[in-house]
């Protein structure tokens, strides 16, 4: 499939500014792969599709402040750095982006804080905005923690055309966050508040924790016409035994299975067996989903609504079918869903 076969014009104003009052209070688009009925639910609704002994399949990553306004040395220039991964702990090295890229080189030193409580020496160019930097800090690992923490702001992605608050602290991450790595939410999973997950396993509905540290990659624009030839941005995964456990006995005695995000859906997707079952694995994944695609793992899929020409609605595509899933994106937009992470459901049974 070409990528120009995924570009649909999508209002400005359906682009959610803010998180609903409630985590599930968002509505729920459900989209039956088999009948093509396409329905309107809010996303409390998500208990009358699954019952006892089916899966939800979550990613427990958590973003952390990614962030930082500094200001070059000598010339005081105000300079946004993102922080996209740690690579040395021992040493304070890390991959960032800088903004605007121009004024920086390698040597030069920024500083952050009202006092230039935190110092950083840029090392190398890594691409045309990439550089690593590594901080200048000598104190313990835990008080360097704190400092990128107080320094540090909740990156929510530009489109959300507002500076960050408290309540962002809380909302731009899931309820069952655990593992610091990601430098964007998992956003289908911010549906879920602790009430809604109870009530889930009251029914007797299991969750099977994965791990996918969400980078920009996800996010990063497609360039190529020809889908076939994109390539996705590593990204870490970790698919423990008991995660394998759950979602194989559910796997084994026909039960729904479903990947609440697409990060999760590709962290599946990157460790399989020969007969069909999750194994256990951790490393790095590249995997770019784009029909036609088989998959092996889940059978229904919990996201969000998407930008035009991106690998989560390419993904989507692949896995609803795409005259469906570019038919309910045409209803999301009459019938005036909210877009992206702060937006709402899409349920594909």
């Amino acid at each position: 499939m070409k990528l120009s076969q995924f570009r649909f014009d999508l209002p400005l104003n359906l682009i959610a500014q803010h998180p609903t009052k409630k985590r599930e209070d968002a509505r729920m688009m459900v989209l039956d792969r088999k009948t093509g009925n396409i329905d309107n639910k809010n996303f409390r609704d998500i208990l009358d599709y699954f019952d006892d002994k089916d899966v939800f399949a979550i990613n427990n990553t958590k973003v952390f402040p990614a962030r930082m306004y500094g200001r070059k040395e000598k010339t005081g220039a105000k300079i946004e750095v993102f922080l996209l991964r740690e690579l040395n702990k021992t040493n304070r090295l890390w991959d960032v982006i800088v903004d605007p890229a121009r004024k920086i080189r390698v040597g030069n030193k920024l500083y952050f804080g009202e006092n230039d409580e935190l110092v950083a020496e840029v090392i190398d160019n890594t691409t045309s905005r990439g550089r690593t930097i590594r901080f200048l800090w000598e104190d313990t690992e835990e008080s360097f923690r704190v400092m990128l923490e107080s320094m540090g702001e909740t990156p929510l992605p530009k489109y959300i055309k507002r500076k960050p608050d408290e309540e962002d602290r809380e909302r731009y991450q899931t309820v069952y966050a655990k593992y610091e790595g990601a430098v964007a939410a998992p956003t289908a999973g911010l549906h879920f508040s602790n009430e809604l997950i109870k009530r889930c396993e009251i029914k007797g509905i299991r969750f099977a924790e994965v791990t996918l540290h969400t980078g920009l990659g996800t996010f990063r624009p497609i360039e190529v016409e020809d889908l076939s030839k994109h390539k996705m941005d590593a990204e870490y995964y970790r698919i423990d035994e008991q995660a394998c456990k759950i979602v194989n006995t559910a796997k084994e005695s026909n039960r729904k299975i479903c990947a609440i995000g697409t990060t999760t859906m590709r962290a599946l997707e990157s460790s399989f067996t020969s007969e069909g079952l999750l194994k256990p694995s951790e490393g790095w994944t590249n995997v770019f989903i784009h029909p036609p695609y088989n998959f092996n793992i889940a059978n229904s899929l919990v996201t969000n609504f998407h930008l035009p020409k991106t690998s989560l609605l390419i993904m989507l595509s692949a896995f609803a079918g795409y005259d469906l899933a570019m038919e309910a994106y045409q209803k999301a937009i009459k019938d005036k869903y909210r877009f992206f992470s702060y937006g709402d459901a899409m349920l594909v049974i």
